[in-house]
């Protein structure tokens, strides 16, 4: 039974410094992303099909 009170308090104490290690690297900005922004103007958007370049669809009757 003394195991598992000790095993409880081993995982609560790692669980608490993996959360505390988390938010520490979100406040240094581990996880910004510092290339995205100064290449988004590479790439660019797909130009929209117009209805002009498509053939027109006549209704058959059969």
């Amino acid at each position: 039974m003394e195991v598992i009170f000790v095993l409880i308090a081993v995982s609560l104490v790692l669980a608490v410094s993996f959360l505390f290690l988390f938010f520490r690297a979100m406040k240094d900005g581990q996880f910004d992303d510092g290339v995205t922004p100064s290449i988004r103007i590479l790439f660019e958007n797909q130009p929209k099909k117009s209805n002009k370049d498509q053939p027109k669809k006549s209704k058959s009757y059969e």
